[in-house]
Parts: C-alpha cells; structure tokens; sequence
C-alpha cells in the first residue's frame, strides 16, 4: 500500500463529507488525547500549524514552556467508522514538536521512533504482533461501570454462555473499515474476558494500532450499552488482562530470527535477543505494566507469568517461542498488559533484544517444566528470579537499568517515575475495604 499524500488526505476530506478531523496523539501514560478541527482547518494540520498546551498533558512541560505543534503521520489518515455518515470524522495521529519545529524528546511516538531508528541502522525490521485482552461489563441504572459480567462463558465458548459475542463481531468489523486485518476474535478464560487479535504489522504501525483499538473497543462497547476495561485485574479470584507481544526481527526481507540448521530453529540472533529481554525484563516491567492493578494479575495460578524463564513448550514461562517457522519464527513476551504506553513498551522491548544481540548474550537453559508447580527452592536451584512483585519494586528496577532509562531519555524517565512514584504513594497511604473487613473488628 501506497504511502498517503497530503493531496489524497485533502481530497478525501472534500469528497467523502468529511466535516471534522481529529489530531490524536498520547501522553507518556499512553492515554489518548486529541484536538479535534474542522475541515476548514485541514491545510493548517497538515502544514503542522495547530499547537497544543503541553503544560496540561502528562509528562509535557512546564508552563513556561507549554507551546507544543502538532505533526500529523498522513499515512495515520483513516475515518471513525463509528462517527455518523452525516458530518463523518476521520483522524490523524500526530508526532508532537517544539515551537521550533523540533521533535519534542517527551513524546511517547519520538522515544519508540528513536529505537527503531538505531535498529534501522543495522538493517533491521521490528515486526510485533499483540494480542490484546479486554473485559466487558454491565452498567448501572446510571450508566457507570460495574464488575458484573452477565455471562459465565470460558475460552473459547460462543452465544448463548457468551454475551459479548455481538459487541466483539461490531468492534471487528468497525477496525476492518480502519485498515486492520482481524486474524482472530473469541472469548478469554474469564467470565466476561475477551481477544481480538489483529495482524502483526511494523512496532510503529503497531503501537498505533493498538492505541486505535483501546479507543474503537471502548466506544463501541459503551454503544452497546457495556463497559469495556483493559484495567489488568478487575476481579479478585479469575484471570487477569494480558497483552502478549510476539516480536520479530526482519533483515533484507528475511526473518533473521529463525535458522533451519538449529536444533529449536532459532537463529543466534534469536537467542540473543531472549538474552537482552531476560536481562532487562526487570528494567522495563515498571513501563509494560504500569499499575498498582498490574501486579495483582503478575500472580502463579492464573496464567500470568511471574517467573524469568524462556520455553517453546511451555506457557508457564516469560517468554515462550511458539511453534511457527520460517518467517514465522517470533518470540512471545507474556508479561505486558494492555494498559501500558505501547510506543514506550516497545521501544524498550526492542532495545533491549538488541543489547542483547550485540552482546551476544546467551539465555539460560530453557525451561520445559511447569514453574507454577515449582517450590522456591526448586526455582533457586534453576536460577530462576522473578518480576518485581509490586509497581514500586519495578519502579526500582527501572531506575537502576541504565540501558532501560536512556531509552526513554532524560524528559521521559523522569516525568514517568515521578507521575508513578506518586501514583504508588496514593495507593500505599489509602485504607481499602479489605483492611476494614480484616482489622476493625478484630483491634
């Protein structure tokens, strides 16, 4: 597919009654925003003359310093197919610039393009492929969320046990109008857990991809009178929400990744890439899963894994080398969830992968066996560490990998410790329900 000109974007617009446009972009928490504009205003956005106040988004600037332009990706250039035919709406997303016209180091998209950029250099392709796990729940009499999901539905089941069967068939069909090839569409373990799995396509496209699809499953979920959440452990007691990340490396249109001579099929740059993702798994888990919620789904026992440990086996494992060769040869990192910032997600998982390859690193012996059934003695003997346990332990880690830290940069790193070190400050001091039903009777 062709790469989309500022005549087509200007065209379409005129001719498919186009009336509002909406220049999106995200803060370093991964949280979609947007100026919206109307078409009068196209050629303006795409001289890259609408500014925004970086002083109000997360991670931006001080307020001296809040004039922030607005650079819209045309190949981005897409219509809302759930915005109505009368006065339609397309979108652009956008790299977010200085007054000056330069690239603002702070801008979640720049710190992903920098790591491709470095992979480029060598002559590599970061191809990435997510399947993004979600909930959908009821609303009350006033129209907000609640925890109950009307169905009792498990993997794989289908209508009548599976109520969201026609919310996920509306959101499939709207991404399709956005350019996304479906590959798969079906309920999750939980109750009320659901995928939709999208094409793996280039980690830039992806990123964009994947915060399209948080915004396209909310609304229309919200449409059909649900809630959807990618909050990763709504519920005590079930499955939690992953975003399992399956990676490859491209070079000269070849997947570099895989070797027919090797015994697993795994090329060295393969293994050295588990390597640098073992290594500094620690380092980026305060980024792929950002929330205090996040570590209640990174538990033994309900699939998530917790545990340092690579397998073609075994799902039990951090990273896990499905069963595909040839071009389809991936690695699949388990850990991440679908609330984390995937621009700053994957550029760390791929400067990571890349240390490792330049360094030749070699990953542990692979483990075939079930680490859930594991004892602590029988994981220490093996070598075998795990996750931080909470988002402060990971805020730790991540501070303390210099490689993980340069490649969020100066503006980012320390914008995001400081915005999560405060969220972890709210949570620690906060009284919970469970502290009242445990104590306030028994002291």
């Amino acid at each position: 597919m062709g790469k989309i000109t500022r005549e087509d974007i200007l065209t379409r617009v005129r001719d498919e009654d186009i009336h509002f446009i909406r220049l999106q972009f995200t803060d370093i928490f991964g949280q979609l925003k947007n100026v919206a504009i109307t078409a009068s205003q196209i050629e303006k956005a795409l001289d890259n003359q609408v500014t925004i106040d970086g002083s109000s988004i997360e991670g931006f600037l001080r307020i001296e310093e809040s004039d922030m332009r607005l650079f819209p990706d045309m190949d981005t250039f897409t219509v809302l197919p759930w915005r109505p035919e009368d006065g339609r709406a397309a979108r652009l997303i956008c790299d977010v610039h200085t007054p000056n016209g330069k690239p603002f180091e702070g801008d979640p998209r720049r710190v992903l393009k920098r790591a491709l950029k470095k992979a480029e250099d060598k002559g590599y392709t970061f191809m990435v492929g997510p399947e993004c796990e979600f909930f959908l729940f009821q609303t009350d009499e006033k129209g907000d969320p609640s925890t109950v999901t009307g169905d009792e539905a498990s993997y794989f089941d289908l209508g009548p046990l599976d109520h969201g069967e026609d919310v996920r068939r509306d959101i499939c069909l709207a991404l399709e109008k956005m350019g996304f090839e479906i590959e798969a569409s079906h309920h999750e373990v939980a109750p009320g857990q659901h995928e939709i799995d999208f094409k793996y396509a280039d980690a830039l496209k992806t990123a964009d991809n994947i915060i399209s699809f948080r915004l396209a499953v909310k609304l229309l979920a919200r449409q059909n009178g649900l809630h959807a959440t990618f909050m990763p452990k709504p519920i005590f007691g079930i499955n939690g929400s992953g975003m399992h990340t399956n990676m490859s490396l491209f070079k000269d249109g070849r997947n570099i990744f895989f070797d027919e001579k090797d015994v697993k099929g795994l090329s060295k740059e393969a293994y050295g890439f588990i390597g640098g993702l073992l290594e500094h798994v620690r380092g980026m888990t305060a980024v792929a899963n950002p929330l205090v919620n996040s570590y209640k789904r990174l538990v033994p026992g309900y699939e998530a894994p917790c545990y340092l440990a690579w397998s073609s086996s075994n799902r039990s494992v951090l990273i896990r080398v499905p069963a595909g060769r040839g071009s389809s040869t991936r690695l699949e990192l388990r850990s991440p969830d679908p609330s984390c910032n995937p621009y700053l997600t994957l550029a760390l998982c791929l400067t990571a992968g890349m240390d490792g390859i330049e360094r030749g690193l070699e990953p542990p012996r692979e483990t075939p066996e079930n680490i859930f059934a594991m004892s602590a003695a029988q994981r220490e003997a093996k070598g075998i560490l795990s996750l931080p346990g909470s988002l402060k332990d990971a805020l730790d880690a991540l501070r303390g990998d210099k490689l993980m830290m340069d490649a969020l940069g100066v503006s980012v790193a320390e914008h995001y410790l400081q915005g999560k070190e405060k969220e972890w400050d709210e949570y620690r001091t906060r009284v919970t329900d469970w502290e009242v039903r445990k104590y306030l009777g028994m002291y």
